[in-house]
């Protein structure tokens, strides 16, 4: 009789202290970031809604498209491996509709860690969903480092523009997969020249690569353009990781 007491008291206090907010509580009210559906817009590595422009001789892994806008310009000299050019046809039209779902799905994830007014270069960051209220800036080289886990996620939510400078750099590291990196852009994202970027990019308008800046994920402009110039791009522009080091002894010799 005596320890059935002890246990219903036992139960009794740790009722209480979950609903008075104890730590077992808020760890399941903080979910860990999570990698959204793409459906259809996976096999995409470029989707604008209005013109997607391809300037120089840069080589593309993944579909190219546009929709509702029809017009895809630059190839040639652009080409395709792996993919197709899908101008304002029902691939496309589905792609969009998948990539604004995903769009939603990112906006609505909770904070892990407030970045703003901070700049990106020089961290290390380890998997998270990392938000900034206005713009983002990326000046050197970002770290995401998986602390060996396959399946780490990050999640970038940003309310208005990201913006890298030349030369920067985002990198995965011990056993991170570049395509669980997403950035969420409240406007438009432009990647300074000769940057080397890694993830989705989600822009709910438009996303400029200037020259020579590479880029291992998807770009997706929702409602605007996407630019890419691809003069002096080492190495494809893709959505499959392994395939820069494939086909890097084809384009650099």
């Amino acid at each position: 009789m005596q320890k059935l007491k002890y246990l219903t008291v036992l139960l009794i206090l740790t009722t209480l202290f979950v609903v008075a907010g104890g730590s077992s509580f808020n760890v399941l009210a903080s979910p860990g970031p999570f990698a959204p559906d793409l459906g259809s817009a996976a096999n995409f590595v470029g989707l604008a809604s209005s013109t997607f422009t391809n300037t120089g001789s840069g080589i593309y892994v993944g579909d190219v498209g546009v929709f509702p806008g029809t017009a895809v310009i630059g190839f040639p000299p652009g080409t395709l491996r792996r993919g197709t050019i899908h101008a304002g046809d029902g691939v496309a039209e589905q792609a969009q509709n998948d990539a604004s779902a995903a769009y939603t799905a990112l906006a609505g994830q909770d904070c892990n860690v407030d970045l703003t007014g901070k700049d990106l270069g020089g961290m290390t960051l380890t998997p998270g969903v990392y938000c900034f209220n206005t713009s983002a800036q990326l000046t050197g080289d970002l770290v995401l480092d998986a602390l060996d886990n396959p399946l780490a996620v990050w999640v970038f939510k940003i309310g208005s523009t990201l913006t890298t400078a030349s030369a920067s750099s985002v990198a995965v590291i011990n056993g991170g997969q570049v395509l669980n990196v997403f950035w969420q852009v409240g406007s438009s994202a432009t990647l300074g020249t000769t940057t080397r970027f890694s993830g989705n990019i989600l822009a709910l308008e438009s996303v400029t690569l200037t020259t020579g800046a590479s880029l291992i994920g998807r770009a997706f402009g929702l409602t605007g353009g996407v630019t890419m110039d691809t003069n002096g791009s080492p190495i494809p522009i893709t959505n499959t990781p392994f395939f820069n080091f494939y086909y890097l002894p084809l384009i650099t010799r």
